[in-house]
């Protein structure tokens, strides 16, 4: 008999589990510490745990798959590599739309003539020789590029031309956006494959770490990893795009929900220390958002679960308002090394630094703050910003590494690019303090907590005088924040608010008012309809409180913790290809393949040769994205009009789907 390895890797903790080959029930699991810096090394930690915790040996594996919150956490944080963009054929100005300006945070743009008009035909020829110029310089300060052309859906012919010169002069990844979606809308493709880039050398750390430990342990089995929607795919079809595995462990707890609990309708609210994601489960099954994933404010052209991804976890950070009387606080969106947490490794420095900040009477801008080396490609530096990175040899506190105010954004830039993080106060410090988490140093959280509470309100009182009551008020605004997110998902999917802002209905007086109770000239009573699936490893410690508020059973599943690690073996592995026919001109149809264009006079010949080349290339991406016992599926999109009596044909979009179970260990791959 066999076993499955499931590997989830968060911001702060990596989990495994082992569950039987049939999928019915855990056999043993285990958490460890994620370590940035060797990622290897955390996922070892939780494999070599959950192997001993199940009692069984590294060669009974037969599958591993594995999912992972890394991409999604650094879109909602704004990290990620250095990339370039080649921008083919576009308008100027085109750059601003869907996001794209502020995704690309100023890394290089290359503008070049070229690009395809909506039926593939070539509007102006490719740049070559301006593009070769302009990467021989970018090579060595980009870890990768992205290529977007004008109509590249309905003709790749540029975009592989592009793709083929930039790896032979700099050897960097690149990716195209018309091998990301085969929907119209060049910008968002542009954003989807800036993301993509960004994203690339992340993922590629991460499954080669995980493959470095399985080899070490002697676990010889196919690796696999989670998309956004839920299925699974081969380690090598991930590499080339990670953009696919943003909301990948939100979708990978969903089905783990699902498999924990059997139900069939209700939220699903999976905190983790970096976000805290939400989704619908409705007839035991999540929606597929049909606009694209939206995460860290971006909406792109990648499928995944119709999922509210929030900056709110057990690591968020903790800010203090200082405007008003009263002041106040709030959480998120960025996520902080707690200061507990790293006082394990370096507790020496750490407490000598709250130590001595709690020995002045005067509270200092940056007293119980510090920051961290991560390492990673320094290219595109600013002098400031190098110089600021080369102070950081070590992990210290944060006033030692600002030599003054206008270093302060140069560091906001290192923490952006991933080269340096920030600690402090977090909820996980909250915790510490309240005696609901022992895992780390509860004696530092206590004396950042201190420190923060001496921060004065604008009435010139302190927020706390002490740490423990500054500790309740960040557990209770981490409540209000998390019912705000499920209020924000409810709203969203309840058919009678369509058309109105979910954010806003959340957060409006009369709802407040309704899950208060209120009773007085007016009565309101508001709780949501549904139950709350509560997963994640901080979940029992803080979503007791949510389901009081919400007035809704909350679920707390006996393995919420590690519910990724089991979703991501229990899914199937699928793949979705789509085609376009046009009709320029009356008796002219043109099948936009995946290899390029063809024109065909007949349009039942033109919708066999699409669905023929779909078919082959849905298989192909499915068998390399290690599924068997494949199963192909045909869904035909015609739209017609009838003109003076006579059908007309305008266009035809073919979605092809392959899918069929995992591959697993000594299996050989079968075709329909």
């Amino acid at each position: 008999m066999g076993y499955f390895l499931g590997v989830d890797t968060g911001g702060t903790y990596t989990d495994a589990v082992i569950v039987d080959e049939a999928a019915t029930r855990v056999i043993g699991k285990a958490k460890s510490l994620t370590t940035r810096a060797d990622l290897a090394l955390g996922i070892g930690g939780a494999v070599d745990q959950a192997l001993a915790a199940a009692g069984v040996r590294a060669d009974e594996i037969s599958l591993v798959s594995l999912s992972t919150t890394l991409a999604t956490n650094a879109l909602v944080e704004g990290q990620g590599g250095r990339v370039a963009l080649v921008f083919i054929g576009f308008d100027a100005g085109d750059e601003a739309r869907a996001g794209l300006d502020e995704a690309l945070k100023g890394d290089p743009l290359i503008r070049l003539a070229g690009g395809h008009g909506h039926a593939g035909q070539e509007l102006a020829p490719l740049d070559e020789a301006a593009l070769e110029q302009a990467v021989a310089g970018l090579a060595d300060h980009v870890m990768g590029f992205a290529v977007a052309a004008r109509f590249a859906t309905r003709n790749p012919a540029h975009e592989i031309a592009a793709r083929d010169l930039i790896r032979r002069v700099t050897g960097r990844p690149v990716t195209c956006s018309h091998e990301l979606s085969a929907n119209l809308n060049g910008p968002k493709r542009a954003l989807t494959a800036v993301l993509n880039a960004r994203l690339i050398g992340m993922i590629d750390r991460l499954v080669a770490a995980c493959e470095r430990h399985l080899a070490a342990v002697g676990i010889d089995a196919p690796l696999m990893v989670v998309r956004g929607d839920g299925a699974l795919i081969s380690a090598t079809m991930v590499r080339e795009r990670p953009i696919e595995t943003i909301l990948s462990g939100p979708a990978a707890s969903i089905v783990g929900a699902r498999w924990l609990t059997g139900a069939a309708d209700a939220l699903v609210s999976d905190i983790g220390g970096t976000t805290t994601d939400v989704a619908l489960l409705k007839d035991g099954l999540p929606e597929i958002d049909p606009e694209g994933a939206r995460v860290g404010g971006f909406r792109t052209m990648v499928e995944a679960v119709a999922m509210r991804t929030t900056g709110l976890g057990g690591d968020s950070e903790v800010h203090l308002i200082t405007e008003g009387l009263l002041g106040g606080l709030r959480l998120g969106p960025r996520r902080l090394i707690p200061v507990s947490l790293l006082a394990v490794d370096h507790g020496q420095m750490v407490h000598a630094a709250l130590d001595r900040a709690l020995s002045s009477d005067t509270s200092g801008e940056h007293d119980g703050r510090f920051v961290v080396p991560m390492g990673g490609l320094a290219g595109g530096l600013t002098a400031r910003e190098a110089t600021v990175l080369a102070r950081i040899g070590q992990p210290m506190p944060l006033a030692h590494a600002l030599t003054s105010r206008l270093e302060v954004a140069a560091l906001e830039r290192l923490v952006a690019r991933g080269l340096v993080m920030i600690s402090g106060v977090t909820p996980s410090d909250a915790s510490h303090v309240l005696g609901r988490l022992e895992a780390w140093d509860g004696a530092a959280a206590e004396k950042a907590l201190r420190l923060l509470g001496r921060r004065r309100t604008g009435a010139g009182d302190r927020f706390a005088t002490d740490p423990a009551i500054l500790a309740q008020m960040i557990v209770d605004q981490l409540t209000a924040q998390t019912a705000d997110c499920l209020l924000e998902a409810a709203f969203g999917e309840d058919a009678a608010f369509a058309g109105q802002q979910p954010e806003t209905l959340a957060r409006h007086p009369l709802v407040s008012a309704g899950l208060g109770g209120h009773r007085g000239v007016v009565q309101v009573s508001v709780r949501l309809g549904v139950p709350v699936i509560g997963l994640g490893a901080s979940a029992p410690s803080y979503y007791g409180a949510v389901g009081e508020r919400l007035g809704c059973p909350m679920i707390l599943p006996e393995h919420a913790g590690v519910a990724n690690a089991i979703g991501a073996v229990v899914g199937q592995v699928s793949q979705r290809v789509t085609g376009i026919v046009t009709s320029p001109a009356e008796g002219r149809f043109v099948a936009h393949l995946p290899a390029g264009v063809e024109v065909f006079s007949n349009r039942d010949d033109a919708l066999q040769a699409m669905e023929e080349a779909l078919r082959a290339d849905a298989r192909a991406r499915a068998l390399r994205a290690g599924a068997v016992d494949l199963h192909v599926t045909v869904l035909p999109e015609v739209k017609e009009t009838e003109i003076e009596g006579r059908r007309m044909f305008i266009e035809a979009r073919l979605t092809v789907t392959a899918s069929g179970r995992p591959r697993v260990a000594h299996e050989r791959a079968t075709a329909e």
